[in-house]
């Protein structure tokens, strides 16, 4: 294989990567990108540790076709350095490769494996069911419900976000089962149905690529991601990458059910105040629980806290409430991740008892809640 590309491009794909590319795999070659000539003037560039699978391709100048697989890590450092400019990749048949800036002395030598060593890439079969949603929808819906997916990879049903495509209306819910995040979006005129269980890893990544797609889309123009999916995987395209993962095989949890039907009182509370006063008083919290008790009273919202090592927090803002006095402990950092998501003046607290879990809405009428359970303090 050899070829010169552009400096910037290779670059900026490698960097992508360096996301699926797995590291401190027991299989060396998942630590490795694939460089493939593809066509006369294409370079594929992938990276997979078996359950994702990136690729994206670079417009290149070919001398010779091949492919190699190097140090995903060792490559991007070795880019990274060079001057700007075009850069000129060489493999040899035994795989070492030589990455050399043009009209420059700076040169480096990696030791690859050939090509054909690397993991074969999935891809969807033919006729394979496709949907098309707006990039900034997809932006939309990970933004309000990434917060919520649990980090406990021994449990895969909560590790992981549920996808919904059901007839105009899609959906994203998360839970890690001490709270739960919902966001809908409206896809007029389309028709489709689907169900998937993205695994936090991926989700982390198509936030990536959403984010990367819409960077590049041209001023007033609509970016799109095109999904399928095939078997138990999900395939997202756009923006000249592609993105393959290997769905969740679990059950997730039957959310309906945990988002409380009647929230008898009704709170209306100031985003940014609340937010403050949250954060203020959660540094007196208990670091183990993060609880804070919030007592609502006509008007009047207090937010508290005590504990045996770090003492007491006080606060308290005004809120559009003229119900039964009531109080009722909380994680604070549940409701801060919330109220970080969105971006509305004021939010809609719903209340229960003192057992019953809260729902935050947006004032505004917006398809977005959160469930967050309570606490005892």
């Amino acid at each position: 294989m050899e070829l010169t590309v552009p400096k910037k491009d290779l670059l900026k794909l490698v960097s992508r990567m360096q996301g699926v590319a797995e590291r401190k795999s027991t299989m060396p070659v998942l630590s490795n990108v694939l460089l493939a000539v593809d066509g006369p003037s294409a370079l594929r560039v992938a990276a997979t540790d078996l359950y994702l699978a990136l690729v994206g391709r670079v417009t290149v100048d070919v001398s010779k076709g091949g492919s190699v697989a190097v140090s995903a890590k060792d490559l991007l450092e070795r880019v990274r350095m060079m001057p700007e400019g075009p850069i000129h990749l060489a493999s040899q048949d035994n795989a070492t490769t030589t990455i050399k800036a043009a009209g420059s002395a700076r040169r480096y030598t990696l030791r690859g494996m050939p090509g054909d060593d690397f993991p074969p890439l999935p891809a969807p079969s033919e006729g394979s069911p496709s949907l098309s949603l707006d990039v900034d929808a997809l932006q939309e819906l990970i933004a309000k419900t990434h917060f919520s997916i649990s980090t406990d990879e021994t449990r895969a049903h909560l590790n992981s976000a549920l996808f919904e495509w059901d007839g105009d209306v899609v959906r994203m819910v998360t839970t890690d089962g001490h709270r739960l995040s919902k966001m809908e979006v409206k896809v007029g005129g389309r028709q489709a149905s689907a169900t998937m269980l993205i695994p936090l890893k991926a989700v982390q990544e198509l936030r990536r690529l959403c984010d990367d797609i819409a960077a590049e889309a041209k001023e007033g123009a609509k970016a799109q991601v095109q999904i399928a999916q095939s078997g138990s995987s999900a395939f997202f395209q756009g923006g000249g990458m592609s993105f393959a993962v290997r769905l969740v095989d679990a059950q997730f949890p039957p959310y309906s059910q945990v988002i409380p039907q009647n929230s008898e009182k009704k709170v209306r509370v100031p985003r940014s105040a609340f937010a403050e006063a949250l954060r203020a008083v959660s540094i007196a919290a208990s670091e183990r629980t993060g609880g804070v008790k919030l007592a609502v009273t006509k008007g009047t919202m207090r937010i508290t806290t005590e504990s045996p090592e770090s003492g007491e927090g006080f606060d308290e803002i005004p809120i559009d409430y003229a119900g039964p006095n009531m109080t009722i402990g909380f994680n604070a950092k549940y409701f801060l991740d919330v109220l970080s998501a969105l971006d509305d003046d004021e939010v809609e607290l719903g209340l229960g008892g003192e057992l019953d879990p809260a729902v935050v809405r947006p004032a505004s009428p917006r398809q977005f809640l959160a469930v967050v359970m309570p606490m005892r303090i």
